[in-house]
């Protein structure tokens, strides 16, 4: 048993992460959205496991430091047997469970199913949309609910009304029936009244079930709405709203406090058309948890759910870890890498905790980051706990044997550092 290094492995290692990160980044981009994110998220840690592996294994091939020049002579067929099933498969599993797991509900979260659209249909909505995009980005939006959602509709002006109850949307029929409830909406002349809006919008609400609300208007209201916001606030409800062509700063003012102080974000349309994307990335930011990012356009990612990525990281390299030594059939290397990936795991998870901002291109430099962390900290553990060659291992039983026993082990068995 000695501590020593493989610095060629080092490299490699390296070199695999870069490699798997490139490649899990493009699964991040290339598979659709519909995917179910443990899918996503286990495919990425597979893969990054299997380029890590498949790297590291070249690396002792061509300088056999820590395994030793007889693995190389006889055990290197096992490895690329174990290669697959060792990296790929057993990461894809960790990582999906992990991803799973983040996505339930802690810390008193709900998961989003009831969603109350708020639309403006002052005098004004005449001019600033004319063709009633509004209409259609709900429809847009309806379109893309699952079968787990309801909807809610409340049309407002001088007063609120209530156009549609809250209702399921699963099957098309349902979806049809709504579309016809907003394609009778008729315009009005009258004005913009917010506590009219809020206090429909509250009564609606289901306290058991997550509610989302979206809040679109072209105006502003001079009402005093504190109370409703703060009842909102109470209830952990989110309020994202919209603002569209809105030509001077008092309404925007008001709409982003009213998201802001509700845990939701404000989105400024300048166009009738825009509407439909900003209906939908609002609609995104259900269920879109990842342990790999944090989305730009949810509320604030809760602390509990900074400490199971932090673990879920320390898992995954402890995972990693221990993969790589059932790779090289070595239960030394699986104990130094194991623990290498827990230490490595640890420092990934705080560079992500502290680096995820919800901007992609940052985004995707602190993953790199912490992926080569990963690596590097893996590889060089080896110095920090002692290993020792299989050979080692099948020597110390040999000594033991007896000769004739010794023997026949040395021509016709194979030991396994396992």
């Amino acid at each position: 048993m000695q501590r020593k290094i493989n610095m060629l492995l080092l490299l490699f290692s390296l070199i695999g992460a870069a490699v798997g990160f490139a490649l899990g980044e493009a699964v991040l981009r290339v598979l659709p959205e519909s995917w179910p994110s443990y899918v996503v998220i286990g495919l990425y840690f597979g893969i990054l496991a299997l380029c890590v592996g498949l790297f590291c294994l070249i690396a002792e091939l061509m300088s056999p430091v820590l395994n030793g020049h007889s693995w190389r002579q006889r055990y290197t067929d096992l490895s690329w047997k174990l290669i697959v099933p060792a990296t790929l498969v057993l990461l894809f599993v960790v990582g999906g469970a992990l991803q799973f797991v983040y996505g339930l509900e802690f810390g008193g979260t709900k998961k989003i199913r009831d969603i109350v659209l708020v639309i403006d249909n002052s005098g004004s909505m005449k001019e600033t949309d004319p063709n009633n995009d509004r209409y259609k980005a709900a429809k847009s939006l309806i379109d893309e609910m699952e079968k787990d959602k309801r909807v809610a509709i409340v049309s407002f002006a001088n007063s609120a009304e209530l156009i549609q109850p809250m209702a399921n949307v699963g099957s098309n029929a349902q979806k049809t029936a709504v579309y016809s409830v907003l394609d009778a909406i008729e315009p009005t002349e009258d004005g913009t009244n917010f506590f009219s809006a809020l206090s429909e919008t509250l009564r609606v609400i289901e306290a058991d079930r997550g509610t989302m609300v979206i809040f679109m208007s072209d105006g502003f209201s001079d009402s005093n709405i504190s109370a409703q916001l703060e009842e909102l606030r109470s209830k952990g409800i989110a309020m994202h709203t919209i603002g569209l062509k809105i030509g001077y700063d008092q309404g925007t003012l008001l709409l982003r406090d009213m998201a802001e102080s509700t845990g939701g974000k404000y989105y400024d349309v300048e166009q009738a058309d825009g509407l439909s994307t900003a209906f939908r990335s609002i609609y995104l930011t259900i269920d879109n948890r990842s342990l790999l990012s944090i989305n730009p356009n949810a509320p604030e990612e809760p602390t509990i759910y900074k400490g199971i990525r932090l673990l879920s990281f320390v898992l995954i390299g402890l995972a990693l870890g221990i993969a790589l030594g059932i790779m090289f059939d070595n239960r030394f290397l699986a104990l130094s890498f194991g623990a290498g990936g827990v230490v490595g795991g640890l420092a990934s998870g705080l560079i992500l905790n502290a680096g995820l901002s919800g901007e992609a291109f940052t985004d995707g430099l602190f993953r790199f980051i912490a992926l080569l962390v990963l690596a590097a900290v893996i590889a060089l553990f080896t110095l920090v706990i002692p290993i020792g060659e299989k050979t080692n291992a099948r020597r110390g039983r040999e000594r033991t044997a007896s000769p004739r026993e010794g023997s026949g082990r040395s021509r016709n068995s194979r030991s396994s550092g396992f």
